[in-house]
């Protein structure tokens, strides 16, 4: 069965209200009482199966010993009524293989009971003599066995209950060999019992339905502890400025994408991105300005790149630490391009900048090729280099890290 009780904070309120109340006085109703009837219909629907299947399968041993065993007048006089019991059982059984609507199991099982309980009558009311009195007794066993076993609701075990008393009064009342006094006397003594075993299966079925009320509450409860921790696990690895990752979550997804010791067969490409003068924004137009302008930047840069592919994380105050799988250098340098064009163009104000009035940015690239072996720290300490540079000779430009088949490195400018 599938349980969505956590998600809905209107039932976990009603399963607490509950769990509140003294056991005997948990009623469950409306949705709730629909989900318990739901979490137990298999088990229910495989003892009622199994419990026709044996009294079906008893009643034909009895009939055939029946023959064997007895006169065979009398065995003649039982055959007709105990025929009765293994087609309505096996009608109830192919009725409870599957979810039906609820008035056709009701009806199914409850007519299902009273032939077979009237069967059971009628097997020994037609044989007679010493017969009689032991069918009806036999009748109420069949019942009660069905009271103890089936986990039905309350009216439904109620009117088992009533079915088999009635027929035993009615039968009874008839019997040549007993007084009207002794039938009443014998019918009400067997009430206390059936009513006492009614009581026993109303208990089991508030226990097992507070159990269930524990199950709800304790999938609520972890539902709600499962997203607290996703909650903190989204935090831990979010910028909560910017919305994009942290520096933690860039981190862990190098390490990841390198564990096999490169990071994808087509090489990837690194980019440091670093505003400029933004102390100055900060000091000019205050902090509250300056975080406007880091949240810009960061939609900026998520626009320019490839959201099922590429990476993004805030490094650290204003700068940006971007991972292009599958790039090379020519297409590193032209997203790092669009980038740095679309910050300039957005034209958010920066009046304290000696580069420009408005937010401009440095980016440093860094291309691991297909064929290369270098760690991220390494690329990244690339990237960090050329983005040094960039600042050093000007800022507003993307740089490119080269290094010469003589192992000297040179960077290479583009603007």
């Amino acid at each position: 069965m599938h349980l969505d009780a956590q998600d809905d904070p209107a039932i976990a309120a009603e399963v607490d209200r509950l769990l509140a109340r003294r056991t005997r006085d948990i009623r469950l109703k409306g949705e709730i009482k629909r989900l318990f009837r739901a979490r137990i219909w298999s088990q229910t629907a495989k003892i009622i199966r199994a419990w026709m299947v044996w009294v079906a399968l008893l009643d034909v041993l009895t009939l055939a010993l029946n023959m064997l065993i007895l006169p065979r007048g009398v065995a003649l006089s039982m055959l007709l009524p105990g025929a009765i019991v293994p087609p309505v059982a096996t009608a109830v059984v192919l009725i409870w293989r599957k979810p039906q609507a609820p008035w056709l199991q009701t009806a199914s099982l409850i007519a299902g009971m009273f032939l077979i309980l009237l069967s059971v009558a009628l097997v020994g009311v037609s044989a007679g003599g010493e017969f009689y009195e032991r069918h009806l007794n036999i009748m109420l066993f069949v019942a009660i066995t069905a009271i103890i076993i089936f986990g039905i609701p309350l009216a439904w075990t109620v009117t088992i209950a009533a079915l088999a008393l009635g027929l035993y009064l009615v039968f009874q009342l008839q019997n040549p060999a007993i007084e009207l006094g002794s039938a009443v006397a014998a019918t009400l003594f067997f009430a206390s019992g059936i009513f006492a075993t009614v009581a026993a299966r109303r208990i089991m079925t508030i226990l097992a339905q507070k159990t269930f009320l524990f199950e709800l509450r304790d999938r609520h409860r972890v539902a709600e502890l499962a997203k607290a921790n996703d909650r903190l696990e989204l935090l831990a690895r979010t910028d909560p400025l910017t919305g994009i990752a942290n520096r933690r979550w860039m981190t862990e997804r190098l390490d990841h994408l390198w564990g096999s010791g490169r990071c994808c067969p087509n090489g990837a490409a690194m980019l440091m991105c670093d505003i400029d003068h933004f102390k100055k924004l900060n000091d000019h137009l205050g902090h509250a300005e300056g975080d406007r302008c880091l949240v810009e930047v960061a939609k900026i840069i998520q626009e320019n790149v490839r959201r099922d592919r590429d990476h993004v994380a805030r490094y650290g105050g204003e700068e940006f630490l971007l991972l292009l799988p599958g790039v090379n250098e020519e297409e590193a340098v032209s997203v790092a391009e669009r980038i740095r064009k679309s910050v300039e163009a957005a034209a958010f104000p920066n009046p304290g900048s000696r580069v420009s009035r408005r937010v401009t940015l440095s980016i440093g690239v860094a291309v691991q090729k297909a064929d290369d072996s270098i760690s991220p720290e390494q690329l990244q300490r690339q990237a960090d280099a050329a983005l040094y540079l960039a600042k050093q000779t000007g800022r507003n430009r993307v740089l490119l890290h080269m290094a010469e088949s003589s192992g000297r490195k040179h960077i290479g400018s583009t603007r």
